[in-house]
């Protein structure tokens, strides 16, 4: 029964996420929903927050537990959650995932990828990169192989 009620609630929590409704959002953490249990597709809670631009939501995913750092995946969501928020210049949200410890040079597909400030960069979002160099984000000396 436990491991049905989990599915419930992260099925609602990722509903909650897509509309932005940050009041169920909390009201679902309180009540035992994961913010790390992935979709059936394989993406987390807090990449779904972070590509939304959800920076409240993305708050409350990580003071609940949710990793900065960790890679969500499945087809068009997959990375980390501070490189979908620079790619889309969601500059609250990158502040956010930067002050719950977010690494600011971590390289997305197991250290293959672009980092945030490439992303950033390359949207070009010169916002959202500023806050990535402020976290001392350090410019990439060389490119992952089919990155322009």
């Amino acid at each position: 029964m436990k491991q049905r009620r989990q599915k419930k609630f992260s099925q609602r929590l990722f509903e909650a996420i897509l509309t932005g409704d940050a009041r169920s959002t909390k009201a679902l953490l309180r009540r035992g929903a994961s913010p790390d249990r992935r979709n059936s597709e394989g993406t987390t809670p807090l990449y779904l927050a972070s590509v939304q631009g959800e920076a409240e939501i993305a708050r409350l995913l990580m003071e609940a537990g949710a990793s900065p750092d960790i890679e969500s995946s499945g087809p068009g969501s997959d990375g980390t959650p501070l490189c979908a928020a620079a790619c889309w210049g969601h500059t609250e949200t990158v502040r956010q995932l930067l002050a719950h410890g977010a690494d600011p040079d971590f390289r997305e597909d197991q250290g293959t990828g672009r980092t945030p400030l490439e992303w950033a960069d390359s949207g070009p979002h010169p916002d959202t990169a500023e806050v990535l160099r402020a976290a001392g984000a350090q410019p990439s000396r060389h490119r992952p192989a089919g990155t322009v």
